[in-house]
């Protein structure tokens, strides 16, 4: 379950509080210490058995399968975006934790300042876009994915209709609405994308009410971004389909599945836990994709996607393995049909970040 503070998250790309900087010697003493150093996880759920917070999880079961006794992992559940995860943060910092991990966005101002008590702590953080010296950022490129699902779509819309259900209208989400919907249209230009807000992370309620409407107007494949299975469950109530989001979802509906758009945030963690016990991390954010294996598509539905539009698929996903396109590479219009991204060029990092427009095809306006 993942949460955003809207004010908060459109500063995405804001200053950073403070330069570059490398957290060594200690970190490098303690993985030859008799007690293995303490890495801790803060989740704002409990895994269940999909999405969000399960995804996250089982990025840290691959981190604790491949160190084994060279750490030892703490998993905290159910931890508010409030003051009470400062209290948290600041528990495992005294129990002497190394590296302390924040897995949902409405912890970075508690996190960053228990950080700042404790400089010989790694804290990192999850979507965030703050900075110092001993707390740094990281997320994966989930619109990569949902570019794929939208090629998929495009092929088995019969309707040209796609639906969306939407969490809360931030850049990121914004982000993958648009990816699914230039993914869908460059095998179909007739596809439009409905869009419906629910402005929650995880409600399966208003989820399960926001696909039904949708499908109510006509949109015969659906994608999420929100947190629980509701969504791929109701499509396959309704004998339409739909894609999992975050992790695997294919049981929850496996007739109505067409994959799932999953989350790999082991290769992360394995690499920054490593980073720590060398004494090699550094501050910088991270942003990965499918060319890190951070993301992807997966468990198409292969009786459902014809045959030409998973080669389409694999076609993109090697394109965007090998660095040699984007997803936001142009040229790309909006919903009024100006130019927003010229042929030859790509929305950068920071634009990327700060994304409060529609592409052409997706109807209906960004929430004010």
């Amino acid at each position: 379950m993942k949460k955003r503070n809207l004010l908060t998250a459109f500063a995405w790309g804001a200053a950073s509080l403070a330069l570059g900087a490398a957290v060594t010697a200690p970190f490098a003493q303690s993985a030859q210490a008799a007690d293995a150093p303490g890495v801790a996880f803060v989740y704002l759920g409990n895994p269940g058995d999909a999405g969000w917070t399960f995804a996250h999880d089982q990025g840290s079961k691959e981190a604790e399968a491949r160190f084994g006794n060279k750490i030892k992992i703490t998993r905290i559940e159910n931890v508010p975006e409030s003051a009470d995860s400062e209290r948290v943060f600041r528990d495992l910092a005294n129990k002497g934790n190394k590296v302390i991990i924040g897995s949902s966005f409405g912890y970075q101002d508690f996190e960053l300042k228990v950080a700042k008590d404790f400089p010989d702590t790694v804290f990192l953080h999850a979507t965030g876009y703050k900075k110092a010296p001993n707390f740094g950022t990281y997320d994966v490129r989930m619109y990569q994915g949902a570019y794929l699902a939208g090629v998929a779509a495009g092929y088995v819309t019969k309707t040209n209709t796609l639906g969306f259900v939407a969490s809360v209208p931030i850049p990121e989400v914004v982000r993958n609405i648009n990816a699914y919907t230039l993914g869908a249209r460059s095998v179909n230009p007739k596809v439009h994308t409905k869009v419906i807000w629910i402005n929650s992370w995880f409600d399966p309620g208003k989820e399960k009410q926001a696909a039904e409407t949708l499908i109510g107007q006509g949109a015969d494949v659906l994608l999420q971004n929100t947190d629980s299975s509701a969504t791929l469950a109701t499509a396959s109530e309704k004998h339409v389909h739909a894609f999992g989001w975050d992790s695997d979802m294919k049981k929850f509906g496996p007739s109505a599945h067409l994959g799932s758009v999953v989350a790999h945030w082991g290769v992360y963690y394995n690499s920054a836990i490593q980073q720590v016990l060398d004494g090699k991390w550094k501050n910088d954010p991270v942003w990965w994709g499918i060319p890190q294996k951070a993301v992807d598509l997966e468990d198409l539905n292969t009786s459902a996607i014809p045959a030409d539009a998973q080669k389409k698929v694999a076609g993109k996903r090697e394109e965007l393995a090998s660095g040699k396109w984007d997803v936001f590479a142009g040229p790309i219009k909006d919903q009024s049909g100006t130019v927003k991204v010229p042929a030859g060029k790509t929305l950068t990092d920071p634009e990327l970040q700060r994304l409060n427009w529609y592409v052409e095809g997706v109807d209906g306006s960004l929430p004010k």
